[in-house]
């Protein structure tokens, strides 16, 4: 997250945007959520994907664009919502030409989550829907909390065999819904590629998956039906999730809470 600090004290007293476009999947969401309609000058190309977009049906019928400095500048959107990795030189550029463009990044925990919406809906004309949305976190949160018995053990595995990073909105749910990560046991403190032999040696109580996992239709997704990773983790142990539900935090949080929690209330005992 990069520019929350320089924009949120004063963004009550700003005029409310007429136009805003967004050039990444995870702005997006926040725009759908937290805008007016009418307020939406254009989404990403991935906006309406319905495989990595939460808000994919609420996305049908708004304009899309490439995420190309000329075509934006045309459009002449009076902000612009980005993310932290990619397209710098044409945020840049697009700075240069005078426009407003916020960066949001990757959320690495829910407080952070929570500056950020706090901070898009003010600059958007709409603080209420910033807190209604907060507190339909919250709530998913609070209903999860505590809910897995044993201090069991858990490794989030995505493709490629990659493990995520202590700090991560989605280590810090499972660690307050009664989780205990595994990648320190693997020597993964700060995340990483973990091997299938540290797995297969040391494997963890549950692993949390991407619910595709379950095909293997690529060299990145082939690990998860290795059978000696079916033999230390079997399918009953294997939480699994859709993946637009855990890329982006937002809107798609909540329902990511409240289906971790229906899986942990059908596998974990």
């Amino acid at each position: 997250m990069s520019c929350l600090a320089s924009f949120a004290a004063g963004a009550q007293v700003q005029t409310r945007p007429a136009r805003v476009a967004s050039l990444n999947l995870c702005t997006d969401q926040l725009l759908l959520a937290l805008a007016d309609r009418s307020q939406i000058s254009s989404l990403s190309r991935l906006a309406a994907d319905a495989s990595l977009s939460f808000l994919a049906h609420e996305a049908a019928g708004l304009s899309r664009n490439d995420g190309g400095a000329e075509a934006l500048l045309s459009a002449k959107p009076d902000l612009v919502l980005t993310g932290t990795y990619g397209r710098q030189e044409q945020v840049a550029l697009l700075r240069r030409q005078g426009l407003e463009v916020l960066t949001f990044g990757p959320w690495t925990s829910l407080e952070d989550g929570r500056e950020q919406i706090r901070a898009l809906a003010r600059r958007l004309g709409h603080p209420e829907r910033g807190e209604d949305l907060i507190a339909h976190i919250d709530k998913s949160l609070e209903q999860a909390r505590g809910s897995v018995p044993g201090r069991r053990s858990i490794l989030v595995y995505e493709r490629g065999g990659w493990v995520i990073g202590p700090r991560s909105l989605l280590g810090e749910i499972l660690v307050q819904m009664g989780f205990r990560p595994h990648q320190e046991t693997l020597g993964l403190t700060q995340g990483g590629v973990a091997r299938l032999e540290a797995i297969v040696m040391a494997p963890p109580d549950f692993m949390l998956v991407d619910e595709a996992s379950s095909r293997a239709v690529d060299n990145g997704t082939a690990l998860f039906a290795h059978r000696a990773l079916a033999e230390a983790v079997p399918q009953e142990r294997r939480l699994a999730l859709p993946g637009r539900l855990t890329i982006c935090g937002g809107p798609s949080t909540p329902a990511a809470i409240d289906a971790l929690s229906a899986e942990v209330r059908a596998k974990v005992r």
